[in-house]
């Protein structure tokens, strides 16, 4: 994909982080040799003291070492959350923080001073436009601080473009969609879910009808937060064409946080701008990873005119939400970027989906309720009772469900370890009958439930 596609095979490994050196010599930085901890970290107690009074205390590095060394060894347990701790490009990069680099406002305009890294950040910006099918001069975009800042834009844009008009999220979407409502003091609809946590799309038809009159903005999530449900984007369009909408009268934002880097591997043009969407915003530090959080957002570049304001001080236009931006987080993703290329992401796409439907299968064969989407790298199984166990293995968790988000440096090994673990604590928690596992069926549909009123028909294949 253009320039940023290398030749390199690019094969990731589960991270153990540098330790500090003295006087920041990292290139004779030294891998930690830890043991894994089981038992979840405990605050540090950390507070700033004065220079000279530290005289009966830890140093600065001995208080980071500690804390590194704590990080490292809950590395192979954190396995419910959606980030990517699979890169080995930090030593490479690290002394790029020696220096402070800041893209304030618009990403295809130089500043007036030379600390900053828009050039990195328009090449990652050109990748994206290729992946969704968007010519280079028909888009505007920019690296966000993360998938809440690309939805307040995206959701800005078509509230810009639609004065009137009113918000449609799925109440499977991520919560900064509401908080977007809330904010541009939007009238917002809920629209209902499948079991599955994919729209209703018969309630958003109803919907889009109760209101008729009024434009659409519609949040189409592709990938929703717990579930991993793909909200269709096709019948949303064709939901609207039904109801008598044109193209004028709505706009639609693609959240795509976790999915934007997995869908196009295994659907092609599912995620285009050929289509007649607004914009798109995916999450930089999830599938493919950054040591801070980040994402990208693109919209067409005849939309961005409604938010654009010439600001003399930095000698730019800004249309971006956060004003001053991470300098150092495009240069990351292109780095990645570059020695992946899509060679590296569809082998990272085919081991996640692989490693998840074998998690699933583990668990289905151990009587375990669990559901996981087509489409989904995210495992949705019943809560374990325990929240010591939930703590140690860092799970998230919703009413009586619990997910494990089998990312890139996840390891079938860590799997069968969750497994093991799990298979033994069920034990005891229910080994005299008298408490028994959640019935999940109302939160997964009863074909996922392996609970004892639904387990009769929980077939195994």
């Amino acid at each position: 994909m253009g320039s940023l596609s290398f030749e390199k095979d690019f094969e990731p490994s589960v991270v153990t982080p540098r330790g500090l050196i003295a006087n920041g010599d990292f290139g004779e930085m030294k891998r930690l040799k830890v043991a894994t901890a089981t038992t979840p970290r405990k605050n540090l107690n950390i507070t700033v003291t004065e220079p000279g009074s530290r005289n009966d205390g830890p140093s600065l590095d001995c208080i980071l070492m500690n804390y590194i060394d704590t990080l490292s060894q809950r590395i192979n347990y954190h396995i419910g959350y959606p980030v990517n701790i699979c890169y080995e490009h930090y030593a490479s990069l690290a002394p790029l923080l020696q220096f402070h680099l800041n893209n304030c406002g618009d990403p295809f305009l130089q500043n007036t001073v030379d600390f900053h890294s828009k050039d990195f950040e328009v090449a990652v910006l050109n990748w994206f436009a290729d992946l969704w099918e968007i010519e280079k001069d028909q888009y505007w975009g920019y690296v966000t601080n993360g998938g809440t800042e690309g939805n307040l834009h995206g959701i800005l844009v078509g509230r810009e473009l639609l004065p009137t008009g009113i918000l449609y999220a799925s109440k499977d979407s991520h919560y900064s969609v509401a908080k977007a409502a809330m904010m541009y003091r939007m009238n917002f609809e809920m629209v209902n879910t499948s079991v599955h946590g994919e729209m209703d799309y018969s309630d958003l038809k109803a919907k889009l009808l109760q209101n008729k009159g009024k434009p659409a903005i519609i949040n189409v999530t592709i990938g929703t937060t717990f579930k991993g449900a793909v909200d269709d984007l096709d019948i949303i369009l064709q939901t609207l064409k039904d109801c008598g909408y044109t193209h004028d009268q709505f706009y639609i934002h693609c959240d795509a946080a976790l999915n934007g880097l997995i869908i196009p591997f295994i659907k092609n043009q599912m995620i285009s701008f050929k289509k007649p969407i607004g914009s798109v915003t995916i999450s930089g530090h999830k599938f493919l990873g950054c040591p801070m959080p980040c994402g990208i957002q693109i919209t067409r570049k005849s939309y961005i005119n409604n938010l654009s304001r010439k600001v003399e001080y930095i000698a730019s236009v800004d249309a971006t939400i956060s004003g001053s931006r991470n300098g150092l987080a495009p240069i990351f993703l292109w780095y990645s970027l570059s020695a992946k290329g899509q060679i590296g992401l569809q082998k990272d796409v085919k081991r996640c989906l692989d490693n998840a439907k074998y998690l699933k299968d583990r668990l289905q064969q151990a009587g375990i309720s669990v559901m996981l989407n087509e489409l989904s790298i995210i495992v949705v199984l019943e809560r374990p009772r325990d929240h010591e166990f939930v703590r140690r293995w860092q799970l998230s968790c919703v009413r009586d469900m619990a997910h494990v988000i089998v990312m890139p440096g996840i390891t079938r090994e860590i799997l069968d370890n969750f497994v093991n673990d799990l298979l033994q604590q069920r034990k005891k928690w229910y080994k005299d009958g008298n408490v028994t596992p959640p019935c999940v069926a109302e939160d997964i549909g009863a074909q996922n439930c392996a609970c004892s009123y639904h387990k009769i028909d929980f077939i195994i294949p």
